[in-house]
């Protein structure tokens, strides 16, 4: 799979955990994945299964994990969350 993101399906998938998930600590979590942003909104963030996506001003994003097939999972999820 290829590390390159749509950022307006990661922000679909944004809203859609945010829309239907139930609260945490930091924000909400639907299927696995956890949603929040920091407190102005520019910066959001999604994490699940080892794996944290922030996407930023400008649609820049960074991705850590420490396995490749935990990330493909996890892109695979958030994809999916964005439909």
């Amino acid at each position: 799979m290829k590390n390159e993101l749509d950022p307006s399906k990661v922000l679909r998938a944004y809203e859609t955990v945010m829309d239907n998930g139930t609260p945490t600590e930091h924000g909400k979590m639907y299927e696995g994945v956890e949603a929040y942003s920091d407190y102005d909104g520019y910066n959001v963030f999604m994490r699940g299964n080892g794996v944290e996506l922030a996407i930023g001003f400008h649609n820049t994003y960074h991705l850590e994990y420490d396995q490749e097939h935990l990330r493909d999972s996890f892109l695979k999820k958030v994809e999916a969350l964005s439909k």
